[in-house]
């Protein structure tokens, strides 16, 4: 017998963003039912952002012991990597967080969960399981998945997506990547480490949305490590090699070239999540996902949708920031219009890659008269230190030195963003930046380095200079 709910809140997703509205909501009180009929935790848990850093981090080590001799460590050269091992670590850290994403804690926070699939009867009503929920409002918050293209022979080829690769427990002995973007960059550079041959196969330019003056300091390094990246290539068919082996061929300006692999990644973007009978209940979408305002409201007014399904920037830490909008709106009738310009993101590879607001060619396009400001990591005392020398700084300012945008390609660069999206979401100058007085040695003297250099011209301009000469004479 179908049992009746009537809350104020009904969730429809168990990732971050989900998560983060239930939790919020019954932390004032507020009765909420959270629907999930996967894994809790979603995507960014059990398959993309936590494993993935995991397996990074493993490959990170490998590779610190083949540079220990610039250390003066004397490390062996034989060194094994025991690749089951290193998947076992990656689902013990998985398991070590899921404890905080799990049905018991939400629970226990006061938040009814129903593991099944959610779907929409009309505007007012879904089913899930045994369970009919009618709720004051809906949060669509279902996430996004692999994007699997319809290549010719895909589905003849045993592949991965990121949803399985980490089950994987042998080493690969060549992983051929389709997908030059960060998580097929991430994967790629990760195997390479942990000793697997690896080729990138991508149909238009790697780091295809990143500033392409940084994102070549990436790719010399991935080239560095051994990993072949190809780009215009575009994958035409797939096929088995050998017994158990996988062909990729693909177009290049040269004509139709192949590559022989024994494990082939499939990496060339996501899908949103909309399987929910949205029809029934007039909420519209389309390939990109649902469709919202500016309130991230959708085309039924008592429903919302957040993070990836929202059509919006595909990050965990946009789906968290869409819940606290959504809280906002929902609980406190507060305005909930999202800024994309204040989202940073950034890429895991060593370096790391990352960027928040404009990049140089948005700003040229938008902005009268710009100044691009760089300091490079290798005038870095702390990175010298480290030998992390590869890198800089790059920030986009307008004539009066506002903020508009800033990249960082370098060792940690996905921490030093974070100074950098603060001041562009509190609208800070480049003299706020040059005010602060980081500790030394850090790498984050070089941020402040670039936005000194915004002031360097002041050094050279007749007036000044007299002026200085003037007070010169007093002593």
């Amino acid at each position: 017998m179908t049992k009746l709910l009537t809350p104020d809140i009904c969730v429809i997703g168990g990732g971050s963003g989900g998560l983060s509205v239930a939790a919020a909501a019954a932390a004032f009180g507020v009765p909420v039912v959270l629907i999930e009929k996967g894994k809790m935790g979603g995507d960014c848990l059990n398959y993309g952002c936590v494993p993935s850093k995991a397996m990074l981090a493993a490959g990170k080590h490998a590779q610190a012991v083949r540079d220990a001799k610039k250390f003066g460590v004397m490390a062996s050269p034989d060194f094994d990597v025991d690749f089951k091992a290193v998947a076992n670590h990656v689902k013990s850290v998985i398991d070590t967080i899921a404890v905080n994403d799990s049905v018991e804690r939400f629970t226990a926070l006061g938040v009814t969960v129903i593991s099944a699939k959610a779907q929409f009867r009309d505007a007012i009503t879904v089913l899930a399981g045994d369970y009919e929920i009618r709720p004051r409002r809906f949060v669509i918050a279902t996430g996004s998945s692999p994007f699997v293209p319809p290549i010719p022979g895909l589905d003849t080829v045993a592949h991965f997506t990121n949803e399985n690769i980490f089950e994987n427990t042998r080493r690969p002995d060549h992983l051929v990547v389709i997908g030059g973007g960060p998580i097929g960059l991430e994967m790629a550079q990760a195997h390479r480490r942990l000793g697997s041959e690896v080729t990138v196969l991508e149909a238009a330019r790697a780091f295809g949305k990143d500033d392409p003056e940084l994102a070549a300091v990436v790719l010399d390094r991935l080239g560095a490590e051994g990993i072949v990246i190809r780009e215009g290539a575009k994958v035409t068919r797939v096929e088995k090699s050998g017994r158990s082996g996988v062909r990729v061929i693909f177009e290049t300006a040269n004509g139709e070239e192949k590559v022989d692999g024994t494990h082939l990644l499939v990496a060339v973007g996501r899908k949103p999540n909309v399987d929910l009978g949205l029809e029934a209940a007039g909420i519209e979408f389309d390939r990109r996902g649902i469709k919202v305002d500016d309130k991230l409201r959708t085309t039924n007014k008592r429903a919302y949708a957040i993070g990836d399904v929202a059509g919006s920037l595909q990050f965990t830490h946009m789906a968290g920031y869409h819940a606290g909008l959504v809280i906002r709106s929902i609980l406190f009738r507060m305005g909930a219009k999202p800024d994309v310009s204040i989202i940073p993101w950034a890429t895991y590879t060593d370096p790391e890659l990352a960027h928040v607001g404009m990049d140089e060619k948005t700003a040229r396009d938008k902005v009268k008269q710009i100044n691009v400001l760089r300091w490079p990591f290798h005038e870095n005392d702390r990175a010298q230190a480290e030998r992390k020398t590869a890198g800089m700084v790059k920030i986009i300012a307008d004539r009066k030195g506002r903020i508009l945008g800033a990249t960082i390609v370098g060792a940690n660069a996905g921490e030093l963003i974070g100074l950098w999206a603060l001041a562009i979401t509190k609208k800070m100058t480049l003299r706020d930046m040059t005010a602060y007085v980081p500790p030394y040695p850090t790498m984050t003297e070089a941020g402040k380095r670039a936005a000194v250099t915004f002031y360097a011209p002041l050094t050279r301009k007749p007036l000044i200079r007299s002026a200085i000469s003037f007070l010169r004479r007093f002593g």
